[in-house]
């Protein structure tokens, strides 16, 4: 039986994996249930052939790094090796998995609950990112069940933290643990017949506009921070229009261009009543950091637009707090990699491929700017990521499983 036999004939199988992946809530923040899924994970990778050992991230560095709310959370990474007999370069694949809170009415009830509906699994993180974890257990379960040798020695991190900074998932790993690839795939970022080959960073702000409290019934006595906050961010639409003349064009065709978005949360200060003159307002921006800047000088550049535009606005005083940030890459898909890659998904779905550069941010940064190893980013993908409703494709979920096999088989590096 091929590998891809066996992953149609196990379809089930990976169905059921995904659906305990989901079940085990890992939401960050805070980090719940960490110790639980890479026990999971560190079995699933041992079932599948493989060495599998869990690191545990120092706890005084997780109190260095982590908000003190958070430091009864530990953090795990867990990794995955299998040396091949003969093979001479080593591929990793990555995937974290951490997700992010829920909110909202869910179709199933349950954001948890793995619901298998239409030919879709329903739940958080089936699509960001454990429907990856499922698809690439199946094609090594596949590998090892039919006897088939890859033709590379295989590492294989399950990472924290991703959907924060990822300094004690990702970050951690490639300083840290004993790994020496010479490939690596995130498994997100690209999907279908699309490969991806880079992606967008990140620079986040918090911005808090401070004013003067004074009684409502004379506002003239204070200075009102929410006022003074909404000149600041209308004044903000000059350095958005500024950001979309430089465009960028990615492989596949498609023009990027540097965006700001203002208020994913905003807040008034404490003591705040209907009949007071708020003293304090805050907002935060998000400014992504297209494949050929750095966050440095978009960091510099906002934050310089911040201090004229404050200057510009009677009364306006403003204090910026850094809140973190993600690099971004990006590398033309010359090399031999990428075209293996792209080979395996046309072979699979019969469909001519094509590279792209995410707009969101991912780990292919740690390991194509950090280790400076060729890196691609590929998986089953979903829909309504971080959304309500998040779910994968059971079809997508086994095309990448066949796709990850398939590059194992036939790609000595």
């Amino acid at each position: 039986m091929s590998p891809a036999a066996y992953i149609d004939a196990h379809a089930p199988d990976l169905i059921a994996l995904l659906q305990r992946l989901v079940r085990t809530d890992t939401v960050n923040p805070p980090g719940n249930n960490y110790a639980a899924i890479t026990a999971l994970l560190t079995d699933e990778l041992a079932q599948a052939g493989m060495r599998a050992k869990r690191f545990p991230v120092p706890a005084a560095l997780l109190r260095k790094t982590l908000p003190e709310a958070q430091h009864g959370f530990p953090r795990y990474n867990v990794l995955g090796t299998l040396a091949v007999r003969g093979a001479k370069k080593t591929i990793h694949f990555n995937a974290h998995y951490d997700v992010v809170p829920v909110s909202g009415k869910w179709r199933h009830g349950d954001a948890f609950s793995g619901k298998v509906d239409g030919g879709w699994i329903f739940g958080r993180g089936t699509a960001d990112m454990k429907g990856s974890h499922a698809s690439l257990l199946m094609a090594l379960r596949a590998l090892h069940a039919t006897g088939t040798a890859s033709k590379m020695n295989v590492e294989v991190s399950f990472t924290a933290d991703e959907e924060t900074d990822s300094a004690l998932g990702a970050g951690w790993l490639v300083k840290h643990a004993p790994i020496r690839p010479d490939y690596a795939v995130v498994m997100e970022g690209g999907e279908g017949a699309q490969v991806c080959c880079g992606h967008n960073g990140v620079v986040w702000l918090n911005v808090t506009v401070h004013g003067r409290a004074a009684h409502g019934s004379t506002p003239h006595e204070g200075v009102n921070a929410l006022e003074k906050m909404s000149a600041f961010v209308l004044a903000l639409e000059d350095h958005k229009k500024a950001l979309a003349k430089r465009t960028f064009t990615a492989p596949d065709g498609k023009v990027m261009r540097p965006t700001l978005n203002l208020g994913g949360v905003f807040a008034s200060g404490e003591g705040g009543k209907i009949n007071t003159v708020p003293a304090l307002a805050s907002f935060s921006i998000d400014r992504r950091v297209t494949a050929v800047e750095t966050v440095a000088a978009a960091e510099r550049e906002l934050r310089a637009f911040l201090a004229a535009a404050a200057k510009k606005i009677p009364q306006c005083r403003i204090t910026v707090e850094k809140v973190s940030h993600n690099h971004p890459t990006f590398h033309r898909p010359t090399h031999p990699f990428f075209a293996a890659m792209a080979g395996c998904v046309t072979r699979v779905r019969g469909a001519k491929t094509s590279f792209r550069v995410s707009n969101g941010f991912n780990d292919m940064f740690f390991f194509a700017e950090g280790l400076k190893i060729p890196t691609l980013g590929y998986g089953p993908g979903g829909d309504d990521c971080h959304a309500v409703d998040e779910r994968a494709s059971v079809k997508e979920l086994v095309a990448s499983a066949k796709i990850y096999a398939e590059l194992l088989a036939t790609f000595a590096g």
